[in-house]
């Protein structure tokens, strides 16, 4: 177990596991839905060849990923829902991704842990770069704009920390410094 401040001013979470459970709406965890168009990209052919079928406006916006708990990199296009994406199951990681195209392939050049199913501390980090240095794709190394979740533990309400501002935006509650979701 520990607990120190992390060099960006939030506290990360208290014996962590690294798995996150979904803890979005329960109407989004529809395990039937469909993803159109989804990718488990395990070698980089998979990631080429699914990249080269997107047409240009796809490739500038950032596609839905999660990291899956065998280590699997799954994309989707940006308006997927994680946990669809995610086939109802525990992640490691999940967020949004971009990539731009290299002479010898992709790379990426955005990547966040922005998704309010999961609530994923920015820890999570670790998870999409094994998934994506197993790939061999070249990353900015740490997420380039970290979300830092929590929940209110008098409402409830799930909430984006802006601006070190640790109050619920629904009941103004003070929020906890350590991410506090329940854990996969």
């Amino acid at each position: 177990m520990w607990s120190r401040p992390a060099s960006d001013g939030y506290r990360p979470a208290v014996g962590q596991i690294g798995r996150y459970r979904y803890v979005g709406p329960a109407e989004l965890n529809d395990h039937g839905a469909a993803v159109v168009d989804v990718v488990a990209v395990d070698t980089t052919a998979s990631l080429d060849g699914w990249l080269a079928q997107r047409d240009r406006e796809d490739v500038i916006e950032p596609f839905t990923f999660v990291v899956a708990l065998d280590g699997t990199l799954r994309l989707a296009p940006r308006r997927s829902e994680h946990v669809v994406l995610a086939e109802g199951q525990d992640v490691l990681a999940a967020g949004e991704i971009r990539f731009a195209p290299t002479e010898t392939g992709w790379r990426v050049v955005e990547v966040t842990n922005q998704s309010t199913g999961y609530c994923p501390d920015p820890d999570s980090w670790p998870a999409v770069t094994r998934a994506l240095d197993r790939l061999g794709v070249p990353h900015p190394g740490t997420f380039t704009d970290k979300v830092i979740f929590r929940r209110c533990p008098t409402c409830g309400e799930r909430n984006i920390v802006r601006d070190d501002d640790f109050t619920c935006a629904l009941c103004d509650g003070r929020l906890p410094t350590r991410w506090n979701f329940p854990p996969g």
